[in-house]
């Protein structure tokens, strides 16, 4: 029994109904052993080096699904903090994090999959540590998006980006600062200002020469992760043009660098990552980019412009927050299979229910359909319109799976004692992160125009599909890309959200079918393919498949997506 005490009005014949032990959801369950999707992605990608990897993914399951998860609800309870001035009034700027974040971080940061040393590890057995890396961010991020953020926003840009351009002392301290690896909670993008993240020519924050170095002032609007060490801002040039430079919370003297945190943001959720607003008053800074010859003292080694290296990177980003949307609804399936099962009405469990068995079965393809864009994104081939394409589409079910929790929950799914409705806060954040639904759309069309990049992702698309159905659609989609190219470029991008739309379907159902010729799991992948199909690519007819055949495939596909 639960430690709590029984009312008088419960009846012995009905007490249990309201059992609380009754009512588990994700949290306390080990999310790898509980996976066979996972299960089925690692064994895919990691070969022979799956043996080696179980013990380290099985020990990660209880750790996420246990400590972290627990911490995570405590730090959204306990949000950080801004000490803004010391005890003589002089700006300090301090984040103050809540005892469960450090606790989250030190635990994550000891049983790290992307460190250098794990991966080196995983390499001396034969195992991918992309692969490792994809399932460690997956299952960190059900547990909280906010952790995933702190932990991974900027790291690999700031690295990249100082190794190319700034100069061998700086180089050596971003060296210093990310030794465990990207992942590691210490970078923050300062994209965003009060005009905006996305319109460049809006940007007002601006830089001065100073020596091999530059001095920013300016005021960044929007920053997570505003406690970390190193930071790239974007700032415009004295001749206009925009480009990144590194920040670091130190100058090279080591006295405090110009760096000031106005406050922080009271958001609707991922509080567990400080976002704050940032000021620059002659803020030490590096250029990340090669200035043309004449224009000015530019540092560094390499060749290239940083700006359009920051873009590809973006690309990346886009994934990573694509993996955020896909392990929020994972984690809002699972709170609703176990929730469906113990919870009871009309005289039998709602998971009996065929409503119910209809909503849940559709959550489930749902969801393994993101799962099989985000991580064919991650482990698959490098196409450009792929990041746009997947974060279209997963950000976007990680919102609408959380409100599905939380209807399934019922009034208690509006609670905060009852997770689901942390996620539904957390999931309204992902399709913002890295470009909302129309710039994602305007970068489909800038790299069809510019990059002629729909021929390669039409090329996967036709190795990856096994249907005539499938085929058939991906023949429409090329005219479809056809008869776009031909329209009046107002009506054209008024038309890339359909068309968008329309990509990502395709992509989803080729994946699909091509993880079901794997072989790997008795042929439910194969059922998963085909309703994802009919679903999506499927002309329902005038009676919207209400004459359909009965077919109620709940127990199948519940069998492979939760293990008890």
């Amino acid at each position: 029994m639960g430690r709590y005490l029984i009312e008088p009005f419960d009846r012995s014949d009905r007490s249990d109904r309201y059992a609380t032990e009754r009512y588990q959801g994700a949290a306390g369950r080990n999310w790898w052993s509980c996976d066979p999707t996972l299960r089925l992605l690692m064994r895919r990608h990691l070969g022979d080096g799956y043996a080696w990897a179980e013990p380290h993914l099985d020990r990660l399951g209880a750790l996420m699904g246990g400590p972290v998860a627990a911490w995570a609800e405590e730090t959204d309870r306990n949000p950080p903090r801004l000490e803004k001035y010391d005890k003589w009034g002089r700006d300090v700027s301090e984040v103050v994090m809540p005892p469960s974040f450090h606790a989250a971080r030190q635990a994550l940061m000891a049983d790290n999959f992307t460190s250098p040393a794990f991966a080196a590890e995983a390499r001396a057995h034969h195992a991918d540590p992309a692969a490792l890396a994809a399932a460690w961010t997956y299952l960190l991020d059900q547990a909280d998006i906010g952790m995933g953020c702190a932990l991974g926003t900027g790291g690999d840009m700031v690295v990249q980006l100082a190794e190319r351009h700034a100069p061998p002392d700086v180089r050596d301290r971003v060296r210093e600062i990310f030794a465990n690896g990207y992942y590691s909670g210490e970078a923050a993008q300062m994209l965003t200002e009060r005009t905006g993240g996305s319109d460049l020519a809006a940007l007002e924050t601006t830089a001065t020469p100073a020596g091999d170095a530059w001095l920013l002032t300016g005021f960044k609007w929007f920053a997570s992760n505003a406690n970390g060490s190193a930071f790239v801002v974007l700032a415009r040039l004295p001749e206009g043009a925009v480009a990144p430079f590194l920040v670091l919370w130190e100058r090279r003297d080591g006295s405090r660098n110009g760096v000031r945190i106005r406050r922080l943001k009271d958001k609707l959720g991922t509080r567990s990552v400080a976002s704050g607003e940032v000021e620059f008053a002659d803020a030490e800074a590096f250029l990340l980019m090669d200035r043309p010859e004449g224009e000015g003292a530019g540092t560094g080694s390499g060749s290239g412009s940083g700006l359009g290296t920051m873009m590809k990177l973006t690309n990346a980003a886009r994934l990573g927050v694509s993996m955020m949307g896909v392990g929020v609804a994972r984690r809002a399936l699972v709170e609703s299979l176990c929730y469906a099962a113990a919870r009871e009405a009309f005289g039998r469990p709602l998971i009996e229910q065929p409503l119910m068995r209809r909503k849940l079965a559709e959550l489930i393809v749902e969801v393994e359909a993101a799962q099989a864009l985000v991580f064919d994104g991650h482990l698959g081939p490098r196409l450009r319109l792929a990041p746009a394409l997947i974060k279209l589409r997963a950000s976007r079910l990680g919102v609408t799976a959380a409100s599905d929790a939380v209807e399934i929950h019922g009034g208690n799914g509006y609670i905060e004692q009852w997770p689901v409705a942390r996620l539904l806060r957390d999931a309204q954040v992902n399709p913002i992160w890295e470009g909302g639904d129309n710039i994602l759309c305007l970068d489909v069309r800038r790299a069809m125009l510019r990059e002629n990049a729909h021929e390669p992702f039409l090329d996967r698309l036709r190795a990856a599909a096994t249907s005539d159905l499938v085929h058939a659609r991906i023949d429409d989609l090329t005219k479809a890309v056809t008869a776009w190219s031909a329209l009046d470029p107002a009506v054209a991008e008024a038309r890339l959200y359909p068309l968008a739309q329309f990509m990502a379907d395709v992509y989803a159902a080729a994946l699909l079918e091509e993880q079901a010729t794997w072989g790997l799991d008795d042929g439910r992948k194969a059922l998963v393919a085909r309703l994802y199909a009919e679903a999506h690519l499927v002309d329902r007819g005038p009676l919207r498949g209400i004459d359909a055949p009965a077919d109620d495939p709940f127990d199948v596909l519940a069998a492979g997506a939760l293990t008890r």
